[in-house]
């Protein structure tokens, strides 16, 4: 019942395929892509080719036309591809019927995402909540799992024990989900015990969309060793440490990165995850900005947020990797606007950047530019915090008289 979780080692060849539609432009499709080919590689798939249709809305029963599903076979076909991976969340309905007429595994957005956090959960805090989201997306897609069962029934007679089977299995899901919910209650019970036994001490909070560098940060102001890879949801498991910036000790957590169209199912499985973020003091938003989408990735991220039932707190933007920005100089004959590609990170900061001063940083994490600005930044943040909780810790700060 498993079997629709990418669970081989060795890497699988795969295609990719999304949809331009009038909510989604070309553009926004390709890029969608590209991210989705960045999350096969961190599951271990090879992507190979992508496919794309304008469509007004995804089709109902197959996804894609049937043009596109007979173009999408004949390449399968040829060059011997094991899996075809879809750019939004299937339906049980699709997930059968595409699967039945390309003969080959077919995986979609979610499912892709729920197989990279079973690879990456550590702790049983993480397994429990994945596995939680594994049997929300297992239960409405029940009926394609059973779909050998139509293969062995060739008559009058077969079709009640597989429902029954069905229903067998739906009893069990739903009894297995019940004990992971309260699993997780017992766990969040355990953390939130640890948590009070911090004290009151100043909390920070790395947030942002996955891959923006929160880890690299971490290490380098914790002085720790937090695994951090290019990969996407390199950290499922929050992590806090003790921080002392001069004479100044707070707590920074690391959190789970966010994604665009993040599964419903690990949005609700995982807000115990982040309720780090709910009790921060100040978050600390890294975005990469050296991504062409980097303000679309501020907005999924706050987005995310709001869902999680944030309260609002104090937060400072910190764009990181300036060593890989980019940009394509506009030719001097060229009178179109420009665009987003063509403006260096100079122009980019005198645009609505300019009007957040402190809020706002821009840093390398890899070269350590502007660390130190950082550390700054954060321990003056961190100290306004600290002397409103304990008034009475003022004369810490103050600066020292010899007379």
């Amino acid at each position: 019942m498993k079997d629709f979780i990418l669970s081989e080692a060795q890497t699988e060849k795969a295609v990719l395929v999304g949809l331009i539609t009038p909510e989604q432009n070309e553009q926004k499709a390709k890029e969608y892509l590209d991210e989705l080919a960045f999350l096969a590689d961190t599951a271990g798939a090879e992507s190979v080719k992508k496919f794309y249709q304008r469509l007004d809305y995804p089709h109902p029963v197959t996804f894609v036309g049937s043009g596109k599903l007979r173009e999408i076979k004949e390449y399968v076909i040829e060059h011997e591809i094991g899996l075809v991976i879809f750019d939004d969340e299937l339906s049980g309905r699709q997930i059968k019927n595409v699967e039945k007429e390309l003969q080959v595994k077919i995986v979609d957005r979610t499912n892709l995402i729920l197989d990279i956090f079973a690879r990456r959960a550590q702790t049983a805090h993480a397994k429990t909540q994945v596995e939680l989201a594994q049997y929300k997306y297992m239960l409405p897609r029940l009926t394609r799992l059973w779909t050998h069962l139509e293969r062995q029934r060739g008559g009058i007679g077969m079709r009640g024990p597989g429902e029954t089977q069905i229903e067998t299995d739906r009893r069990i899901i739903l009894d297995k989900i019940s004990k992971l919910k309260q699993d997780l209650i017992d766990i969040d019970k355990q953390k939130s015990i640890q948590r009070k036994n911090r004290g009151k001490m100043v909390r920070v909070a790395l947030v942002g969309y996955t891959n923006a560098g929160k880890s690299t940060l971490m290490n380098i102001l914790s002085k720790s060793d937090v695994f951090a890879e290019d990969k996407l949801f390199a950290t499922l498991d929050t992590t806090v440490r003790k921080v002392i910036v001069e004479n100044l000790p707070f707590l920074l957590s690391d959190t789970v990165g966010f994604i665009r169209k993040l599964p419903t199912e690990l949005i609700e499985s995982f807000k115990s995850t982040l309720d780090e973020v709910r009790e921060a003091d100040l978050l600390l938003h890294i975005v990469d900005i050296s991504h062409p989408g980097f303000e679309e990735q501020i907005e999924v991220v706050n987005k995310t947020l709001s869902e999680i039932d944030r309260l609002e707190k104090p937060a400072m933007l910190v764009f990181n990797k300036i060593d890989a920005f980019s940009f394509i100089p506009k030719e001097e004959d060229d009178l179109t606007p420009p665009t987003r590609e063509n403006i260096d990170l100079d122009e980019l900061k005198r645009t609505w950047m300019s009007k957040m001063g402190d809020n706002c940083l821009f840093v390398s994490a890899k070269n350590r530019t502007h660390i130190d600005l950082l550390k700054t930044m954060l321990y003056e943040r961190v100290k306004e915090i600290h002397i409103t909780r304990f008034p009475y810790n003022d004369f810490l700060f103050q600066p020292y008289d010899e007379e």
